[in-house]
């Protein structure tokens, strides 16, 4: 641990230098006018796998933006030597409203332990700080190659929704082949609280629309006489929850897996503050699903939720109208063992019995949805997790926590068929996805610690003891 450390702190230098000039790229996947920049990072970030001693490197195209390979086998490798693959992604996401921003979003600032950029934290920090924990794990063994055999897929569409990546996982499944994939694009509870993903919550999204009249009517003249489409869907949103805030689609709940007992326990130990909670959110109080914890509720707990909704006369003054049209936009959020498909299904039968009669619906799904994934804190690919991060941060206990997003690692896990684990060290202050983002540098630090730790806990494992 001691020679681990040594090397990381020797080493920051090199790590902050990388930094440097691969957040000033601008890589923003979901604008086409940065194309040539995400394409930029991509080659950046194979020559930075390159420098690192990676034998293979490889920049694989997709329709849309380029995905990074990198493989590097172990030396002594036997049959019993595990197959490692890690998950990120290289491209950022857009800068607005850059109006808010106190510095260059793409000039990297550092203000003590804080480096400020788009990009610092979420992803290119999180994946640096692997290539500064491969060089300390082979200098603290001693080795010339990883005691595992190393890949990396890193992908350049992420923030754009990975519309690719399913048929990039096909076309190099037998590349991608491997005993354990390790996620490296989230977060830890606190700076002094150390805790690792369990989980990531599907997603399926949906508009839904209702047309009455195939015009505009005066109220006055038709108003209580024939169906309004939008009081309608405003009925129908408001269905979705009785007031203990459960969601009322018949099904929805059929499938969700309960937290476990020690789960439950150690969920129980995370330090959460209610005011920081709303401070944060800008909310004047908490709400949700009764019988729950607010921390339950944000990772562990299915929800619907109406994301916007409108239909009529939206402008300045009055306009007496019984609209033709109306819409609600709906999402739902999905926890293990619910199926986007039987969610969709259950929501279009929900929606067709509250459709008055006059008025025609339709419903549009965005694409098949995402799949939620969860990670076993029994496993033995969770153990290994756990004790790396545990040397890293000098800890007694990791803490499981739930993120409430949606990503394409149930993709992942689906494809490769092998346990998923997750080390990231973001923050929630570290402000992803909004201007000032930033990342706390001694976080960077522990991750590529607990990065060297961990192929050799992967190692000790074996491809036997992986699998249970």
């Amino acid at each position: 641990m001691t020679d681990v450390r040594t090397f990381v702190t020797d080493h920051r230098t090199d790590l902050l230098a990388d930094l440097d000039a691969w957040l000033r790229i601008p890589g923003i996947s979901a604008q086409p006018e940065h194309r040539a920049d995400v394409e930029r990072s991509a080659q950046w970030l194979a020559e930075a796998f390159q420098r690192t001693g990676f034998p293979t490197v490889e920049i694989w195209p997709t329709a849309g933006m380029p995905a990074v390979y990198a493989e590097w086998p172990a030396s002594d490798a036997s049959d019993d030597t595990p197959t490692v693959l890690v998950y990120g992604h290289h491209d950022v996401q857009p800068v607005d409203p850059i109006e808010l921003w106190r510095t260059d979003p793409f000039l990297p600032t550092i203000d003590g332990q804080v480096l400020r950029a788009r990009g610092a934290s979420d992803d290119k920090g999180q994946l640096l700080f692997h290539l500064l924990g491969a060089r300390a794990h082979l200098a603290a063994t001693g080795r010339t190659s990883p005691a595992v055999n190393l890949k990396f897929l890193i992908e350049g569409e992420e923030e754009s929704g990975s519309p690719h990546f399913q048929r990039l996982l096909e076309e190099h499944s037998a590349r991608l082949s491997c005993d354990a994939v390790v996620v490296t694009d989230t977060g830890m509870i606190a700076e002094d609280v150390p805790s690792a993903v369990t989980g990531m919550r599907g997603l399926v999204v949906a508009t839904v629309k209702f047309h009455g009249p195939d015009l505009d009517l005066h109220s006055g003249s038709f108003g209580g006489a024939v169906p309004n489409p939008a009081t309608a869907i405003a009925r129908l949103a408001g269905a979705l929850h009785d007031e203990q805030g459960h969601v009322l689609v018949p099904g929805f709940y059929d499938d969700v897996r309960a937290l476990s007992h020690e789960e439950q326990q150690l969920i129980a130990r995370v330090p959460f503050g209610e005011a920081d909670f709303l401070a944060t959110s800008q909310s004047r109080a908490l709400a949700g699903e009764a019988g729950y914890s607010t921390l339950e509720r944000l990772g562990a707990r299915p929800t619907a939720e109406v994301n916007g909704i409108g239909g009529g006369y939206q402008g300045e003054g009055g306009k007496t109208i019984v609209p033709s049209d109306a819409f609600v936009k709906l999402s739902f959020r999905l926890v293990a063992d619910q199926r986007p498909a039987a969610i969709q299904r259950a929501v279009e039968d929900f929606v067709e019995a509250r459709v008055p009669a006059g008025i025609t619906h339709s419903i549009e799904w965005e694409g098949d949805g995402v799949a939620p994934c969860v990670v076993g804190i029994d496993t033995p690919a969770f153990g290994a997790l756990s004790r790396a991060i545990l040397a890293a941060f000098d800890a007694e206990v990791v803490l499981p926590t739930r993120e409430g997003g949606s990503g394409p690692e149930a993709a992942l896990e689906q494809a490769l068929g092998v346990p998923l684990v997750f080390l990231g060290v973001g923050l929630p202050d570290d402000q992803i996805h909004a201007p000032n983002e930033k990342v706390t540098l001694s976080m960077l630090f522990k991750g590529a610690e607990a990065a060297a730790h961990l192929w050799q806990e992967f190692a000790a494992i074996g491809r036997a003891g992986l699998k249970g």
